[in-house]
């Protein structure tokens, strides 16, 4: 089994269930007591949400980028940046790594399409549902129509992302409003929705959503093993 270079701290709650996932689903395949040899590099995210906040993502991608170059030189035989928001600079940190980067988007898209569905709604960050990195790719390489909730409802996803999911606040008063966004999506035209920041799948569970909902945490945490365990 390949190594697998982990960038997590995106925050450190996913970077749990990142973790978790992982090793649980080795020990599903190879059996015994076996788990996925892998390495950490985790960011203090006080540090990386400040960048975010600051619009500042050429130093945000300077220190992606000297994370991934640390995992390589440490024997990561691919990368996994354990968040949606950061795979903004994806491109460049495979580049400057030279080792192939599990991108979010793909193992997501994948199982969706597996599915017959082409009309997906988007939660995450702001920067992941305004910006166009993560859409794009979506739309471009694997056709899919993505919407996103109203200003109102990004807001809310938005500020429960940082106010409470990545402090490990659990609320289900935010579920709740969480539940009335995804309602407002499907009744948009949405088939399935993306839980597109890592934390989310920590609020909402399949039976919490009115969508067919695909966790991008989980998602991409099983590809990453699939690739590890690929000849």
């Amino acid at each position: 089994m390949k190594t697998i270079g982990l960038i997590g701290g995106l925050s450190w709650e996913s970077s749990v269930e990142y973790y978790r996932i992982i090793n649980q689903e080795t020990q599903k395949r190879l059996g015994g007591v076996h788990s996925a040899p892998c390495l950490l590099y985790s960011f203090d995210f006080g540090e990386i949400e400040a960048l975010q906040a600051a619009g500042d993502w050429e130093a945000a991608s300077a220190r992606m980028i000297e994370a991934a170059r640390n995992l390589q030189l440490a024997g990561a035989e691919c990368l996994v940046i354990c968040s949606n928001t950061m795979h903004l600079m994806a491109d460049a940190v495979e580049a400057a790594a030279g080792i192939p980067l599990i991108h979010i988007a793909d193992a997501t898209a994948t199982p969706i399409l597996a599915r017959g569905i082409r009309r997906v709604g988007l939660l995450g960050t702001r920067f992941t549902m305004e910006k166009d990195f993560y859409q794009g790719r979506l739309v471009e390489r694997f056709g899919l129509d993505v919407l996103t909730p109203d200003a109102g409802g990004r807001a809310i996803v938005h500020d429960i992302i940082y106010e409470e999911l990545v402090r490990g606040r659990i609320r289900a008063e935010s579920r709740r409003q969480y539940q009335i966004v995804i309602e407002e999506l499907r009744d948009a035209g949405a088939e399935a929705v993306i839980l597109g920041c890592t934390e989310i799948g920590l609020l909402i569970k399949p039976a919490d959503s009115a969508l067919p909902a695909f966790d991008t945490t989980e998602l991409h945490a099983l590809a990453a093993v699939d690739w590890a365990l690929e000849d």
